[in-house]
């Protein structure tokens, strides 16, 4: 529902690590968010020299700079670092919902972790939700932050599910209704949560930027991470060649790069999709949308100067198992169709990446198997607003050694709930490495058009062959760095991506975003392509 509709030398690997791509914004050009016009402002100086700092923060976006303003607030001397322009990776691609609604509703939650948990769960996102409204308010920050009613709707059966469920979870506040607000007709059941909200996350981060500044932490952009190591004391090695030293680390990235193996059995990758569509002026109410269908579908309104725009997301599938796009965004619009009659010209497509933890609870906390003082924040699944705030409170807290009654929940150390959804998915993620067996899916360079990428095979060695509009071949090896799955080309974004633990790299090979450290190598032991007359 939040985050992503969601979005982190060829020769050496050399990382991108710390944020956002660096290739974002070809990206950008193709699949424009409604947020493009809100990037003035993100922009920040590339780290000039080395630093000590009480805390650095790996990476820009809602997770790190809400973390690193709660600090700069308790009075930490804060040194955050991005790859690129803040807020340029999956922060970007949100479709902005600030809901205390997990992804699916609370009844699988209630079912894996029991109604205690599920409590805890509504707590902890309500307050990030108060967070984000009490530094709205505080810091003057014009992002369109409102609160609405948020509808969930589906059959009668699943919606009453979700009202036990609910209540169980202590949001007595809820309660079902027979029609939702802006829906052309009645679905089966909904309920409406209210005190929901939505905002523009750009210009959101441009006022969190503004208060780290005035509180004297100091944010360096454009600048990759090469490694980070805890201990003592941390320190942040950049691929400038610049030393950042500081007492805690925190990896705020979208998911974390420290990590060989801990967490990335407990998530997994998920591309989603979203669209924004003109509207007439009065044509909806302020409000949330979603259903319960699989996968889900979610909806908002966000008006701006050019009018008001239907912004809808959903049709997520497993990073790497599909590249339909096309077809991804004409379910988006027709479900938007069936559902909001006054939907016009449809004027935004964008993707995401999202990670799903396996049991529905993001991953904040120390690093499992590391020092004490390095801690990440990942698996966020689509509430990426809510989870980033929440990531900053309870990252607060563990750097200043203060009890947390949700940090428990969240724990990356916590026990594994080896469920059946738990064994699916890693049963899926060792299906990815058939591929090593498979036959390639192009047989020659004559199989990839102009502007495209695909999979070949010579001999024991898989090549990922990228042939630029101009004609000429990019050739890197096929096999992702981080635990050697074989790498997928996404036709939408024009990136490589590893469906096992959601590593994505430019056309020609450089790391777009982690758990990769570095980037495809250079396929140079192969005979080379020359472009076609």
């Amino acid at each position: 529902m939040g985050e992503a509709p969601g979005a982190r030398s060829a020769s050496t690997g050399a990382p991108s690590l710390g944020g956002g791509p660096r290739t974002m914004g070809m990206e950008r050009a193709i699949n424009p968010t409604p947020w493009e016009g809100a990037r003035a402002g993100l922009e920040a100086p590339p780290l000039d020299g080395d630093y000590s700092a009480e805390v650095c923060i790996v990476g820009a976006g809602v997770a790190g700079m809400s973390a690193a303003c709660l600090l700069a607030e308790a009075g930490r001397f804060v040194v955050v670092l991005d790859a690129g322009p803040m807020g340029d990776g999956e922060s970007a691609r949100t479709t902005a919902h600030l809901s205390s609604v997990p992804d699916g509703g609370y009844a699988p939650l209630v079912r894996t972790h029991g109604e205690a948990a599920a409590r805890r769960f509504a707590e902890s996102h309500a307050a990030a939700i108060r967070q984000v409204e009490r530094w709205v308010e505080q810091e003057q920050i014009r992002c369109g932050f409102e609160r609405v009613p948020g509808y969930l709707f589906g059959t009668a059966r699943a919606v009453r599910r979700e009202l036990r469920a609910a209540q169980a979870a202590g949001l007595h506040g809820v309660e079902a209704v027979t029609t939702v607000p802006g829906l052309a007709g009645e679905p089966e059941g909904a309920l409406c949560f209210p005190r929901q909200a939505q905002i523009h996350p750009l210009r959101y981060l441009q006022g969190l930027r503004a208060m780290l500044r005035r509180r004297g932490g100091l944010l360096f952009g454009h600048t990759a991470v090469r490694e980070a190591h805890g201990g003592p004391q941390g320190q942040v090695f950049t691929e400038g060649g610049h030393v950042v030293k500081a007492r805690h680390l925190l990896i705020t990235t979208h998911t974390p790069f420290v990590d060989r193996w801990a967490i990335h059995d407990r998530q997994v990758p998920h591309r989603t999709y979203a669209i924004g569509a003109r509207l007439p002026p009065g044509a909806l109410p302020r409000a949330l949308w979603w259903d319960l269908e699989a996968p889900p579908h979610y909806a908002r309104l966000r008006s701006g100067e050019g009018g008001e725009t239907l912004i809808v997301g959903g049709e997520d599938h497993r990073a790497g198992g599909a590249d339909d796009a096309a077809e991804r965004f004409a379910r988006l619009e027709a479900w938007a169709r069936a559902w909001f009659p006054h939907v016009g010209e449809i004027t935004h497509r964008w993707s995401g990446q999202i990670l799903e933890p396996h049991d529905g609870l993001a991953l904040i906390g120390q690093n499992p198997g590391d020092v004490g003082n390095v801690a990440i924040a990942t698996g966020f699944g689509g509430l990426g607003m809510t989870h980033g705030t929440l990531a900053g409170l309870l990252l607060r807290d563990h750097v200043l050694g203060h009890p947390n009654r949700w940090a428990s929940l969240y724990d990356p150390s916590r026990p594994r709930v080896a469920g059946p959804r738990w064994l699916r998915e890693n049963l899926r993620t060792a299906a990815c490495y058939a591929a090593h067996l498979r036959p390639a899916p192009c047989v020659s360079e004559a199989d990839i058009a102009p502007g495209s990428g695909g999979v070949m095979r010579r001999g024991a060695a898989l090549r990922a062959v990228y042939r630029d509009a101009a004609g000429a071949y990019h050739v890197c090896s096929a096999i992702c760095p981080h635990q050697h799955g074989v790498v997928e080309w996404n036709a939408l974004e024009k990136t490589w991506e590893c469906p096992c633990h959601g590593a994505r790299f430019a056309p020609t090979g450089e790391v777009l975003s982690g758990p990769a450290s570095e980037g495809l190598a250079v396929d140079n032991g192969l005979d080379a392509v020359e472009p076609e007359e």
